[in-house]
């Protein structure tokens, strides 16, 4: 058919949905498949500027400029949407706050580090309505800066500065957080299927706050926190504090700085909800071409000002709310407060009974004085009496107020940039802090080939130097950068204990290695690692390579007093398919558990084939488990799993406990066992192209190459000294 017979035929020459979310996916016609897709996340194609180091172009910044620019558009409402107050003391905060505020501990996603809330679903959350203003208003600043300067940076540097500008002295800010340029789609924010809908989903009961789902931190689906109207909803200020004391635990937040982190953004801004919501257009993701990437505009009447709508509530909590001041503890402890409704019909609290000079004035007309506001959450410091006991204390010293607010801030806007040792700029803090989790500096001047001698003949195994050395480098995440080999806390609470870590067979290994790194003045980190690489090259030579692996030495070793127990708890490992070990049964396929945490250990689908097939066939099971190690040579880094897996002369078979089977065609014989975690390369079609790869004759030594490559980039992970 030619082109006139198809444009007369009234068809379409494209694919419909070839090119949107509107087409029917792989994953649509196959729901049960292995989605990969996590590990594509953040291809290098999407990336315009590939090949440009930010890192070294944001010390080149003049950020004494670029502060005095901030102030000045902080201070200078605009036509198009004109400053509360004159001010976009409320707009920047809020903006970065809400930027921050997604990060959880639980898998150390979210966060403000890589400018995600420019994207989907973040940038039209329900909790970050006007958030696109706010980032729409720092355009110019960031035309003008440029290359300079990342959204991310400048995201959570506009809060800090709107808090500089209010009064607050501030702990501190660091640049080096570097821009996605892509939807982070694959992290998962919760199932629901519509924004704000009922929390009981993400519960396994509702009403205790400690039963929600991991490793959300948010109680409904849409929300940074808590939903600021009552548990679903429903007012109950001491429900709410349950909840919020869970929601900010899983960000890392104690109870005093979930106070100082709810007072403090109180403190300055206002809720607007003096309208309909069901005026507003789209959000920015659903909104028209006209709209230009903005979303939520008022479609009937001005929609800026006094009449704004964005949570729904209406009113500002203290008395000069451009201000830092302990104002908002004055407002909540010195008046009784009553349930009513905003315009828009949302729940919230307003005084009883309060003097006019108390109130706040207008937005738009300072003569006019309206009525404060509190929310559920913000009743919640006054009725739980641990919240109140601080909050209390807060209001009583304005001084402790402050210096536990600055430090809670720093800590929400860099918890997920790494160690400090990644922080840039002038203004980064001196002190440690024990949530950076410091490590000190190590050392290079040591004799690592007579270190390597004395670890190959201290009668270790390859299966015993692999698997401490993975272990110890397997907790890394990229998401937050923390975990990982350097700083040897595999040794050190809570680490040591760990049942991943077979407690055992990790005291036997140190009680070697440790000795031996103290002879040579080498880093009991650096020692781990320089073993692991000397059981992977033990295992290439008995496969017929003589090969060495890269090592760079110049880790160095924490101790206990710089290890938080309770914060590092977080990253036990409840599975490793590297390692072919389950903890228990989850809802969640192994495979899928898996993919997790190699798109944390920032691995791509190739890397985490090889070194699965490589760590099978050393014998580093969990436990000794002989599931997977399809090879007569085990100890050898041969290519034997993924050739055996491949061989067409073999049957697979069901067999008890989940596991398989895997039996000579011919006799029937069983040959070897396997899990799910095994047979995957061999049934997923994409795995099985790359196991495919491996198993030809011609590749061998490509896979030794390649399991290597893999190995050392684990092992380094966290060095990030050695990064260009």
């Amino acid at each position: 058919m030619d082109g006139n017979n198809i444009a007369s035929s009234g068809k379409c020459p494209v694919m419909h949905g070839a090119n949107t979310a509107l087409g029917t996916s792989v994953m649509d016609w196959w729901p049960n498949a292995l989605n990969l897709d996590i590990l594509h996340q953040h291809d290098s194609k999407t990336n315009p500027l590939r090949g440009f180091n930010y890192r070294e172009a944001v010390k080149t910044l003049d950020v004494e400029a670029l502060k005095a620019d901030l102030r000045a558009l902080i201070n200078t409402s605009q036509d198009w949407w004109p400053a509360d107050w004159g001010s976009y003391v409320g707009m920047f905060v809020r903006t970065a706050w809400h930027a921050a505020g997604s990060y959880r501990v639980g898998d150390g996603r979210g966060g403000a580090n890589t400018g995600n809330q420019r994207f989907a679903p973040l940038n039209s959350w329900p909790d970050n309505v006007n958030t696109d203003k706010g980032r729409r208003l720092l355009w110019p600043i960031k035309k003008k800066y440029g290359n300079k300067i990342s959204w991310a940076d400048l995201i959570v540097l506009a809060g800090t500065v709107a808090y500089e500008a209010a009064g607050l002295r501030t702990y501190g800010f660091a640049f080096g957080r570097e821009d996605i340029w892509h939807p982070e789609k694959d992290t998962y924010w919760g199932d629901e299927k519509e924004w704000l809908a009922p929390s009981d989903g993400r519960y396994d009961d509702v009403s205790k706050a400690e039963t929600l789902s991991n490793p959300l931190a948010a109680v409904q689906m849409g929300l940074i926190y808590v939903n600021p109207e009552g548990v679903n909803g429903k007012s109950d200020p001491q429900a709410t504090a349950n909840q919020m004391r869970e929601t900010f635990a899983r960000m890392g937040m104690n109870d005093e700085e979930t106070v100082a982190l709810t007072a403090g953004g109180h403190t300055v801004g206002k809720c607007h909800g003096n309208g309909s919501a069901a005026d507003l257009s789209a959000d920015p993701e659903a909104a028209s071409p006209e709209f230009q990437g903005l979303g939520w505009i008022n479609t009937k009447g001005r929609g800026v000002g006094r009449n704004t709508v964005v949570s729904g509530l209406e009113g500002a909590w203290t008395t000069k709310p451009t201000e830092w001041d302990n104002g908002f503890f004055r407002m909540l402890f010195n008046h009784e407060w009553t349930l009513t409704h905003s315009p828009a019909g949302a729940s919230q609290w307003v005084p009883i009974s309060i003097a006019e000079e108390d109130k706040p004035v207008d937005v738009e007309d300072p003569s006019i004085r309206v009525m404060p506001m509190m929310t559920d959450a913000d009743m919640a410091l006054k009725v739980d009496p641990i919240y109140r006991e601080i909050s209390l204390r807060f209001m009583n010293d304005f001084e402790a107020f402050s210096d536990a607010f600055a430090r809670a801030w720093f800590k929400l806007t860099h918890r997920d940039m790494g160690p400090r040792s990644r922080y840039i700029g002038p203004d980064v803090p001196s002190e440690d802090l024990i949530w950076q989790d410091p490590i000190p500096a190590g050392t290079s001047n040591y004799d690592v080939a007579g270190l390597k001698a004395r670890i190959a003949a201290s009668g270790l195994s390859v299966a015993e130097l692999v698997s401490t050395a993975w272990d110890s480098a397997r907790t890394y995440r990229g998401s937050d950068m923390r975990g990982g080999a350097n700083g040897a806390r595999i040794r050190l609470a809570p680490q040591k204990d760990w049942i991943g870590n077979e407690p055992g067979r990790l005291q036997k290994v140190l009680s070697v290695l440790e000795p031996l790194a103290a002879e040579f003045g080498a880093s009991v980190a650096d020692t781990i690692v320089l073993a692991g690489n000397l059981g992977i090259e033990q295992a290439a030579k008995a496969a017929g390579f003589d090969i060495e692996v890269p090592f760079a030495p110049g880790r160095g070793d924490a101790t206990q007093e710089m290890t938080d127990v309770e914060s590092f708890a977080v990253l036990e490992p409840i599975h490793d398919g590297y390692r072919n070990w389950l903890k228990a049964d989850y809802s969640v396929s192994p495979e899928e558990l898996m993919l997790d945490r190699t798109q944390l250990l920032g691995l791509t689908a190739p890397e985490m084939v090889v070194l699965v097939g490589g760590m099978r066939v050393l014998g580093t099971n969990h436990g000794g488990t002989r599931h997977g190690v399809f090879t007569s040579r085990e100890g050898a880094l041969t290519n034997d799993f993924f050739a055996n897996l491949t061989d067409m002369a073999n049957t697979w078979v069901p067999a008890d406990n989940g596991t398989y089977e895997i039996r000579d065609r011919k006799t029937g014989a069983v040959k070897w066992t396997a899990t799910r975690l095994d047979l995957v390369f061999g049934s997923n079609s994409i795995l099985r192209s790359y196991a495919e790869v491996y198993a030809q004759d011609d590749n061998a030594e490509k896979f030794v190459n390649d399991f290597v490559a893999a190995w050392v980039k684990v092992m380094n992970a966290d060095r990030f000294d050695l990064r260009a």
